[in-house]
């Protein structure tokens, strides 16, 4: 195999990306490199890696997305993996990058890319990719496993060493999104105290294991029903299936209150923001209170205000003991 055949090989596994052992190995010399980097066919994006092919992310020479909406997260995709290739074997995706890889929601939006390496190797490191943040922590083997070709740690350890890092409402949005997506299971709940023991913030995070739900599907579906919870007004289910008197299913409710007929819904912007959802959202809505329930609707707006969901919903169980 000719090396340029060679070269489309690994940096089509890669994002489009090669590093410099690499090129090395398969026959590009020192000097060649540096040329092909000076004059612009390869581009340096990371220390010794090298975006040598366009890859998924559709981004342009000069560094710039050329294409947007669906590409960005295969742009950001290859930022981390470049930051995993230039610190070399033994690093590994760890906390909200690897919680992001696996595809886990409810931390922040953040353009910070979390890297491990062994003691040693941490402290020998000098950093110099943009927004990389280097943790000097060793993990056992087990604990890391392969997502996409890239190094990180599996949901179990992931979701342990976050939920013990930020609060509680982000904390049980990644409980209920691991659980949701089956990425943990509610074994791994019992077993996660073990990972915790004597760690920083231990304590609270054993906490946030007791409220954790997989039958959530949303950060925002977390947060509502945290806000019913510390309300005191708190669903008696989730995922509630209403049907009529024939059977048929009217809907589905994110929250349900059986005995006055209340659901709440989560309006994310993914799910029901486009016009064909929201057609549907009204249609359901219409038979549900056809049916003689409450139908309450919130946005992540509302759950910046600690009172305004349980309030809202108090009302409503308020006005169904009425009629």
């Amino acid at each position: 195999m000719d090396r340029t055949t060679e070269l489309r090989r690994i940096a089509g596994g890669q994002d489009g990306l090669v590093t410099r052992v690499q090129a090395l190995r398969i026959g590009f010399g020192r000097h060649e490199i540096d040329n092909l980097v000076t004059f612009g066919r390869w581009r340096r994006v990371a220390r010794t890696v090298y975006l040598v092919g366009g890859g998924a992310g559709g981004e342009s020479p000069d560094g710039r997305a050329a294409v947007v909406g669906p590409d960005v997260p295969a742009v950001r995709r290859r930022r981390i993996r470049a930051a995993l290739l230039s610190l070399g074997p033994h690093a590994h995706a760890v906390l909200g990058t690897a919680a992001e890889l696996h595809g886990i929601a409810g931390l922040p939006p953040s353009d910070e890319i979390h890297v491990a390496l062994p003691g040693a190797a941490a402290r020998r490191e000098r950093v110099r990719h943009p927004g990389l943040v280097l943790h000097q922590l060793e993990h056992p083997a087990a604990s890391v496993v392969r997502v996409d070709g890239m190094a990180v740690t599996c949901p179990l350890r992931t979701v342990a060493e976050v939920i013990r890092r930020v609060g509680r409402y982000p904390a049980v949005s990644v409980l209920d999104s691991a659980l949701c997506r089956r990425l943990i299971t509610e074994d791994d709940l019992l077993s996660m105290p073990r990972l915790l023991r004597r760690r920083r913030g231990a304590v609270a995070a054993r906490g946030y294991l007791a409220e954790a739900d997989g039958r959530a599907q949303s950060p925002l579906e977390t947060r509502t029903r945290l806000r019913c919870v510390d309300g005191r007004v708190p669903p008696d289910v989730l995922q509630l299936p209403v049907r009529d008197d024939d059977g048929y299913l009217l809907g589905v409710g994110d929250l349900g209150w059986r005995g006055p007929r209340v659901i709440a819904e989560a309006d994310g912007r993914g799910p029901h923001g486009s016009p064909e959802a929201i057609f549907a959202d009204r249609r359901r809505q219409n038979r549900l209170l056809n049916a003689g329930w409450t139908v309450l609707r919130f946005t992540w707006a509302d759950t910046l205000d600690p009172g305004y969901i349980p309030w809202t919903v108090r009302n409503a169980i308020a006005a169904s003991h009425r009629r």
